[in-house]
């Protein structure tokens, strides 16, 4: 029988992608393999849009004699008129997000993948029977942090961040027996009349003087070192820290219609990455990150600022950190491997697949490879 073939429509270009892209979709198509399926790059963009214009996918898709469309975080009214037609010809359909939420792209694919069980609870309820979990696996879960005493020098803390922040959210000044380094989406080091330029225009951005006035304090003795984020050196940095750290802006900020902010929807990602490589990790009281962490176990969940420097001062111990930097692995590591997240995946496509091929059996050793001829850019 023909492996069932699934067309992915991506969110960015497979050449340079989004880390969603790369987690979600990229590095499961060994396991989609493995289990008798056929993963085909049906769309990508040339620039990163969750709205793009999918003109003819449909007709094109049928010609390909293609299964299941697979949409990756895309939606807008051109996505939503190509998957009813999809439906139309008999092609499943399948919504994959990780921070949205769209009642009407939820209602029209035959089945829609989240990343959360939170944002599966905030989903109608007429449409909960047909949206399923399958989490971000993790990525490297045999790079582990080497044990370190730290040596009295002050505690390292490291923050990764998808963009570039001018202040840590929450803590703000840390204590000064803390030094932190945040990874994220620093440019290279400009010229001194570019960073003049590029100030000037960040202060003309921000909203009311209290605004403006923190940026340029942060311009002029930030209190923490950056460095610019490649998938080598986030790991290289949390490798060097003692602790990890994810402080979050928790100010309300509503996503389009609803009730809930962009940071309660945030996936757990971040939190297991630090994780599974063994680093004791504070973090904001994200939802997802509550399902994670056992208090004072595995982790620290703290809300205010004093939480925080009470958190972090008692992570000055070696021992604690070492224990909960084991727990932090040991809890992390087979719930939300790659394995088990391709596991989830090809369940769902079960039930969807027209060739009811299973495959579950490359599973039966959640700890080994998917197979051999695994193309390595998807492994990580």
């Amino acid at each position: 029988m023909p492996p069932t073939r699934i067309g992915f429509v991506l969110l960015s270009n497979s050449a340079n992608p989004m880390p969603s892209t790369r987690i979600a979709v990229l590095n499961m198509f060994p396991y989609l393999r493995a289990s008798g399926y056929e993963p085909v790059i049906a769309f990508e963009p040339k620039q990163n849009t969750e709205q793009p214009d999918v003109s003819g996918l449909a007709e094109r898709l049928s010609r390909q004699n293609i299964n299941i469309a697979f949409f990756q975080k895309v939606h807008g009214p051109s996505v939503l008129g190509e998957m009813k037609k999809l439906s139309a010809a008999g092609i499943r359909t399948v919504y994959g997000v990780c921070d949205l939420i769209d009642d009407d792209i939820a209602a029209a694919a035959d089945a829609t993948i989240v990343v959360t069980d939170y944002l599966k609870s905030l989903y109608h309820p007429a449409l909960r029977h047909k949206i399923h979990v399958v989490h971000d696996g993790i990525e490297n879960p045999d790079f582990v942090k080497p044990l370190s005493s730290n040596g009295g020098r002050a505690l390292g803390a490291v923050l990764v961040t998808s963009g570039e922040i001018y202040e840590i959210p929450v803590i703000r000044r840390p204590p000064g027996f803390v030094g932190i380094t945040v990874v994220g989406r620093y440019p290279p080091a400009p010229s001194l009349r570019q960073r003049i330029a590029q100030a000037y225009w960040k202060v003309r951005s921000k909203a009311g003087y209290p605004e403006k006035y923190r940026y340029i304090r942060s311009l002029l003795d930030k209190g923490f070192r950056t460095v610019n984020w490649n998938i080598d050196t986030v790991y290289q940095e949390m490798a060097r820290a003692d602790i990890g750290i994810i402080p979050v802006d928790m100010r309300p900020d509503p996503l389009p219609g609803r009730n809930v902010s962009w940071w309660q929807v945030k996936s757990e990602n971040r939190l297991t990455m630090k994780m599974a490589l063994g680093l004791p990790v504070i973090a904001s009281p994200v939802p997802s990150y509550a399902n994670v962490i056992e208090q004072g176990k595995n982790g620290f969940i703290a809300t205010t600022r004093a939480d925080w420097f009470r958190c972090l001062d008692a992570l000055r111990d070696p021992r604690l950190r070492q224990a909960m930097g084991q727990n932090a692995r040991d809890s992390v590591l087979r719930r939300f491997s790659k394995e088990e997240q391709g596991r989830r995946l090809v369940r769902v496509l079960d039930g969807l697949s027209l060739s009811g091929a299973s495959g579950l059996s490359c599973f039966s050793q959640p700890s080994s490879p998917p197979g051999e001829g695994v193309d390595r850019r998807f492994t990580g």
